[in-house]
């Protein structure tokens, strides 16, 4: 029997919310614009691959990290690909950097942003974080 491919990717991802807005970040060679995160390392905790990432990806140091939820979409970047993403709600006022892979750093708008967003970020976060501000 042929091997079936993998085609489930498990993420971590953080929720920078300022102002009316989150920290969404633009991987180089990609369009959309997603929430800083990325694959968990060998016996990581998803907790630990948030906050190892956000620091890998915009330079900011955050210690303190709140579980924010659990969502299953379809991949922004890889066709036929499903996500799983634990999302954290993390708070800095530190001034994020484009590092690593990013190409782009940019505070999107909760309401009215531009249709560029990954489908789970657009999908299922946005409006968790907008029923959790009650805006």
């Amino acid at each position: 029997m042929p091997e079936v491919p993998d085609t489930h990717i498990v993420v971590a991802a953080v929720a920078l919310v300022r102002d009316g807005r989150v920290l969404t970040v633009r991987k180089r060679g990609t369009e959309r614009f997603m929430l800083v995160g990325g694959k968990l390392e060998p016996g990581e905790t998803a907790r630990q691959a948030a906050l190892r990432e956000t620091l890998e990806e915009v330079g900011l140091q955050v210690e303190d990290a709140t579980p924010l939820g659990e969502f299953l979409s379809e991949a922004a970047n890889e066709p036929g690909h499903t996500l799983h993403s634990t999302v954290f709600w993390i708070e800095s006022d530190a001034e994020p950097v484009a590092s690593a892979e990013i190409a782009e750093v940019r505070w999107t708008p909760l309401r009215d942003h531009p249709d560029d967003l990954a489908p789970m970020l657009e999908h299922h976060v946005l409006p968790v974080i907008r029923s959790t501000l009650g805006v």
